[in-house]
């Protein structure tokens, strides 16, 4: 079966709302199962359950068909998000330009090549959606 992550903030932001709703769409077109995925930062303090999690999305677009809702703790937003969609061996990722944008300064103070996109397809073996502004 094929699979999607989507990770998303908590609260969940207008942002992460449009890029739920863009995984939930991509899920359903491709029989897909769905991983909502959170990361609680180390030095934020704030940690969010899975069923806080459930509860919002499910608020925001009620009951959803093949979902698991997925928190994890982390130093670093984005090598947590590349480490769930690795073990996960998920066929898809899709995110926000916002965290686009993040991952392309990382890589940029790493690398001069800041194609977050092409790295991500090359480590993940992972189609990579990125959706942008409304």
């Amino acid at each position: 079966m094929t699979s999607v992550v989507v990770p998303v903030r908590y609260p969940l932001t207008d942002h992460s709302k449009r890029t739920l709703a863009e995984a939930l769409r991509v899920a359903e077109e491709c029989d897909a199962a769905l991983t909502v995925l959170h990361v609680n930062l180390y030095h934020h303090g704030r940690e969010v359950s899975r069923a806080e999690l459930k509860r919002v999305v499910e608020n925001e677009f009620g009951r959803v068909a093949n979902v698991q809702y997925v928190v994890r703790e982390g130093f670093l937003v984005e090598e947590t998000i590349l480490e769930e969609v690795a073990a996960e061996e998920a066929d898809a990722v899709i995110i926000g330009h916002k965290q686009a944008s993040r991952w392309r300064r990382m890589f940029r103070k790493l690398t001069a090549d800041p194609d977050i996109e092409g790295f991500l397809r090359e480590k993940l073996d992972a189609e990579v959606l990125t959706v942008g502004r409304e």
